[in-house]
């Protein structure tokens, strides 16, 4: 029966002095003394810190190993745990045995002891996890999830998985990947299909109908919402919107919490709740790696961090928020005006100079929203909100949603919507409605505010953009 092997984590984190462990990992550097010893820095992944091996010339192989110990190779070290003399490390591990697994050469591998550009890591995602940098980057990502996760679980929330594949676009925007088979593997039309790939005839097709990834899984969390209580979707979304930019991806991860009987004022506390709760966790389960982003990436991170955990989330309605940004005397790269989307250089004003807090912005136009949104009486604005922090602008973007079939029916048309593509949607209203309300938040755009990393592109592992689908 194998024995389970510590992590590095865990031996520079507890482990006694003198114990005899068995580690292996991937290696940093290597040095050599001329008194016939040697210098690993071992890494596993399980931490930013390195372990320090000693290794001397009393171990078998010595000579004929060590020589092939690059940076980048994987080996496997057992040896007993001494007191370290370094200020740097607790303990170091002096080696009996030293095993190369797999070496590396030392002329092509790309990554050596020197800082590398995000952009050339990004040519290499395969490798750029072993770097100290993406390295925290997974591990702050994993802790988020399982925060997310623990927060909906410890509330009762019930996790549902939606559909990757559907046939609803839920935002309306019609940037949405089509799924299809009327392709063959070599990018003509398959034997099934003759018509011009311009025009399909989706009768033909996999489905029998026009399918595409999803852009969201709000629509079909609402069917459980309103038959088993409160719950939550979080998996991958897709939009295929040709941007540029470094806050959009192709491929992206959501997290859609829904709750029936729920108001928009209810929805702002649990959102609120939600981003002051999962900071907290990271900050709790990955204080070395939140370090090392403000030491190396945003030196002002922890303190925006603790800014957000120590503000309550003032409450602001759009209007308001308007009146704030045509008050003020700036030239604006997009202009401000009522009936417009508020932009980054908006949303980050408001949050870092005017309020100098994070915001929720409420009751949005209604012609600028999706929807499924609630309408408000003035019939020109509906029950929106957009969580605002300083150094991101939007987190999460939610509304109450329309529980009456007939504002429905109307809003639907006003957005040129065919109601028998929604006619499941349109049920939920006829049989048991219930006011209900939700949100969504981007995990990569969560990253980006713990992370103080400027592109979405490094923060998800393998990115997905116009032009690009590597691995």
């Amino acid at each position: 029966m194998a024995t389970e092997r510590p992590r590095i984590a865990a031996l520079l984190a507890d482990a006694p002095v003198g114990a005899a462990v068995d580690v292996s990992g991937w290696v940093r550097t290597r040095r050599d003394s001329k008194n016939g010893f040697s210098f690993v820095e071992l890494n596993d992944g399980s931490c930013m810190s390195n372990l320090q091996v000693v290794v001397d010339a009393s171990v078998p192989g010595y000579e004929e190993t060590i020589r092939e110990v690059h940076t980048g190779a994987s080996v496997r070290v057992t040896g007993g745990l001494k007191e370290s003399p370094g200020a740097k490390q607790r303990v170091e591990l002096h080696a009996a045995t030293l095993e190369l697994i797999g070496p590396a050469d030392s002329e092509t591998y790309p990554l050596q002891k020197k800082r590398h550009s995000f952009e050339f890591l990004r040519e290499i995602a395969h490798l750029r996890p072993r770097t100290n940098t993406f390295g925290a980057i997974a591990r702050v990502r994993n802790a988020l999830c399982w925060s997310i996760h623990n927060f909906f679980q410890q509330r009762g929330f019930l996790y549902v998985h939606t559909p990757i594949i559907t046939t609803s676009d839920c935002e309306g925007a019609g940037e949405m990947f089509t799924v299809t088979t009327l392709l063959g593997h070599d990018g003509e039309v398959g034997s099934a299909q003759k018509e011009s790939v311009d025009d399909p005839d989706f009768e033909h097709d996999f489905f029998g109908k026009r399918a595409a990834l999803t852009v969201s899984g709000q629509l079909e969390a609402e069917t459980y919402a309103t038959s088993v209580g409160p719950c939550y979707t979080f998996g991958p979304t897709f939009r295929a919107e040709n941007s540029h930019t470094t806050r959009h991806l192709a491929e992206f991860w959501m997290v859609e919490p829904e709750v029936p009987f729920f108001e928009l004022t209810d929805n702002m506390q649990l959102a609120e709740d939600f981003i002051k709760t999962t900071i907290s966790d990271v900050l709790e389960r990955c204080r070395e790696d939140m370090e090392f982003f403000n030491l190396r990436i945003d030196k002002t991170i922890l303190e925006t961090l603790d800014h957000i955990l120590n503000n309550e989330f003032r409450r602001v309605s759009y209007t308001e928020a308007v009146d704030v940004l045509t008050s003020v005397d700036r030239d604006w790269e997009y202009p401000v005006e009522w009936g417009h989307n508020l932009q980054a250089e908006h949303e980050r004003f408001l949050t870092e100079e005017h309020f100098r807090q994070p915001i929720i912005v409420y009751d949005y136009p209604r012609v600028i929203k999706p929807f499924y949104m609630y309408c408000n009486d003035d019939g020109k604005t509906v029950r929106a909100m957009d969580v605002l922090v300083p150094g991101v602008g939007e987190i999460i973007g939610g509304s109450q949603r329309e529980d009456r079939l007939d504002v429905l029916e109307t809003r639907m048309a006003e957005c040129e919507l065919d109601p028998e593509e929604y006619w499941w949607y349109l049920d939920l209203r006829r049989f048991g409605s219930v006011p209900h309300s939700g949100f969504g938040l981007g995990l990569e755009r969560m990253l980006l505010l713990l992370t103080g990393m400027q592109n979405i592109r490094d923060v998800i592992p393998f990115p997905r953009t116009p032009r690009n689908a590597e691995f």
